[in-house]
């Protein structure tokens, strides 16, 4: 069935479920909570298959305009196609979302509405064998989000040395085994580097031994997902990302950022929490004299989550959180 939201102003909208299997999480979340209106500008800064950009392009009329960034090229072109009947209205720009300033500024553009970012890997990219980002699949360890530069994880994985790896596995991975499965790869590419998804998906389990058995999950996700961010620096660009974005945002205009992982949720919760926080001045006092004014206004005190529907019908979606602020100054 159709999705009924309010967006701004308070006006009922219908979205209609698409049949691109790519299902973007917390659709109507996120165009409830950025609120678009006919004319606005918007940027989407992880574009993905364009399923969010989609919903929002149908709210803002003949006369808005939705900026889609993406760094991974393959997404960027699926897009699109999808896009195309937006004409003019929609801006593909490739790129990654850490760039966001000077991504829009080479576009004349200045100010808008509205940001949305989804941190999560895609679905396309976890289903193709030859991205190597999951070990449900045998194919090159690569994991990078952008293959037209950096280096690929079986690249990290033959000259990292063994106690970057470990904090590596331990901070982003939160991997308890961390130091075994580090050294055993150190060991490991003495005599045989590893290439493929499946080596490295093999040897962690190999390494995790029966406690295997006792993981709700595989033995290998920790390490994969560890891999993934260090290789793309996930973490490290949020902050960054959400500063500009903010001051990228008109007066009233709001940022929409979806987390998958504590780590990222944390990183977001921060950034937004020091530019809510920023004035040092007495409560009781009238005008900021600090020089330190607040920019953000944060929306959501918890993150909101996906409702069990949408995580019966998107697993994908079970993990996702969506945290919102809105420009104030």
């Amino acid at each position: 069935m159709p999705a009924s939201i309010l967006c701004g102003g308070g006006t009922e909208t219908t979205l209609t479920p698409n049949a691109n299997p790519h299902r973007p999480v917390l659709l109507a979340e996120v165009v409830g909570s950025l609120q678009p209106k006919p004319g606005n500008t918007l940027v989407d800064a992880t574009l993905g298959a364009g399923g969010h950009a989609e919903a929002l392009l149908e709210q803002l009329g003949e006369d808005g305009l939705l900026i889609g960034i993406d760094r991974d090229r393959s997404a960027l072109d699926i897009a699109a196609e999808r896009l195309r009947k937006f004409g003019s209205r929609f801006t593909p720009i490739h790129g990654a979302h850490e760039d966001l300033i000077d991504l829009l500024r080479d576009q004349g553009t200045f100010a808008v509405d509205g940001i949305l970012a989804d941190l999560g890997v895609s679905s396309m990219q976890l289903d193709s064998a030859e991205r190597g980002f999951s070990f449900r699949f045998d194919g090159p360890l690569d994991m990078r989000m952008d293959r037209s530069h950096g280096i690929t994880a079986a690249e990290l994985l033959e000259t990292v040395s063994m106690d970057d790896l470990t904090r590596d596995l331990r901070v982003y991975g939160e991997e308890k085994l961390a130091r075994r499965i580090a050294r055993a790869i150190v060991r490991h590419r003495e005599t045989h580097p590893i290439r493929t998804t499946m080596e490295l998906a093999n040897l962690v389990t190999e390494v995790a031994g029966p406690r295997a058995r006792q993981y709700r999950i595989h033995p290998a996700t920790r390490t994969f997902q560890a891999l993934r961010i260090r290789v793309n620096g996930e973490i490290e660009g949020i902050e960054k990302f959400i500063t500009d974005a903010v001051s990228m945002l008109r007066i009233g205009g709001r940022i929409a950022v979806i987390s998958f992982h504590s780590l990222e949720d944390r990183a977001v919760k921060l950034a937004m929490r020091a530019l809510a926080n920023r004035c040092t001045c007495p409560r009781d006092l009238p005008l900021c004299a600090c020089g330190r004014e607040n920019f953000l206004k944060v929306i959501t005190g918890r993150p909101r989550t996906p409702l069990d529907e949408e995580v019966h019908t998107n697993p994908r979606a079970r993990s996702a959180k969506l945290r919102i602020g809105e420009r104030i100054g």
